[in-house]
């Protein structure tokens, strides 16, 4: 499936072909720390696929728990986070971020993969209230 996307502030543009059945929702830290969030949906990049349509990415060189090395791919105007990949020099695969994407809705996790650091509520977020907006928020009084 070829997908495209742009951060944030719209300064970077990409796109890349993906396998609409490889989406993953990743718990593990590096992921909850970077998206401000519990989890990030993922999806490995077809290799040699990937390529930014307008402006330039920035990264910074990540040890993972593993030991290996990662390039985080982001928007330096905005910060919007683009991909994972190998170190440079190095072979390797770019784990796109799907909230990026303009078909993020065509993307839906086939499996919840570093689940040792799940949130614990993450799996009974079913049972809490939902709203279609931003619900108006109560008064101070209200509230007690």
């Amino acid at each position: 499936m070829k997908i495209n996307g742009a951060c944030l502030c719209g300064e970077v543009a990409y796109e890349a072909e993906v396998d609409p059945a490889a989406v993953f929702a990743c718990h593990c830290n590096d992921c909850q720390t970077q998206s401000g969030t519990a989890f990030r949906t993922v999806v490995r990049a077809t290799p040699g696929s990937f390529r930014t349509t307008r402006g330039e990415l920035r990264s910074y060189l990540k040890t993972a728990e593993s030991g290996n090395k990662r390039s985080l791919a982001f928007c330096p105007n905005c910060g919007t986070s683009v991909y994972g990949g190998p170190a440079p020099g190095e072979e390797g695969y770019l784990s796109l971020r799907v909230g990026a994407f303009e078909q993020r809705d065509a993307l839906t996790p086939r499996a919840h993969v570093w689940t040792r650091s799940a949130q614990p509520w993450v799996f009974e977020a079913g049972e809490v209230p939902r709203f279609e907006t931003q619900p108006q928020a109560r008064p101070r009084e209200e509230a007690k």
